[in-house]
């Protein structure tokens, strides 16, 4: 399967909350409250990824489309929400990556990765991280295929009145060398 990445565009979001509802609820089942899970509604996303795709740079939103025109994942990055960090570099982050469920496998999550970590370089980021939750075995062993280190910073991201422990993960950037990440 032959994917090509582009920036996503408000006509995309729809789209976009449909993948992200699908994606969590098959990714996190078992991990996040079911009841949770199953009130997720897609069109009540549709307003905040209009938003976020029409965020000022250094923010982007990116989609891989196959040959018909199907989006078969997005993934989302900007400059790092500090939180509590303070980076000694300017720092990306990538802050959602989710591929359809259904087309999990076909490069789709690594071709909009590889375009968002590209997209953080060349806005000057000279590293990123991301936040992903412990027990999301599947995307920790993604992103360890891609090149991230698990940093051992802990946090907990409240969801529904449960704390979920996840952990942050970084990448040096670099422009300069078409191999690296």
């Amino acid at each position: 399967m032959t994917w090509t990445v582009r920036r996503a565009a408000v006509a995309d979001a729809a789209e976009i909350a449909r993948i992200n509802v699908n994606a969590w609820r098959r990714a996190y089942r078992g991990i996040v409250d079911d009841a949770f899970l199953d009130s997720m509604d897609p069109e009540q996303r549709v307003p905040g990824w209009e938003r976020w795709i029409t965020s000022p740079e250094p923010a982007a939103v990116f989609v891989a489309v196959d040959e018909s025109g199907r989006i078969g994942s997005y993934a989302g990055v900007g400059a790092a929400r500090s939180d509590d960090e303070d980076f000694p570099e300017p720092t990306g982050e990538l802050y959602a990556i989710y591929a359809d469920p259904d087309l999990w496998g076909t490069g789709a999550g690594g071709a909009v990765h590889r375009a968002g970590l590209r997209h953080l370089a060349e806005s000057g980021f000279a590293g990123a991280v991301l936040w992903v939750l412990d027990d999301n075995v599947l995307a920790r062993n993604f992103y360890r295929s891609q090149g991230w280190q698990d940093d051992d910073v802990h946090k907990d991201f409240e969801l529904n009145g449960a704390r979920l422990p996840e952990r942050r993960y970084s990448v040096r950037l670099r422009v300069d060398q078409p191999n690296s990440v």
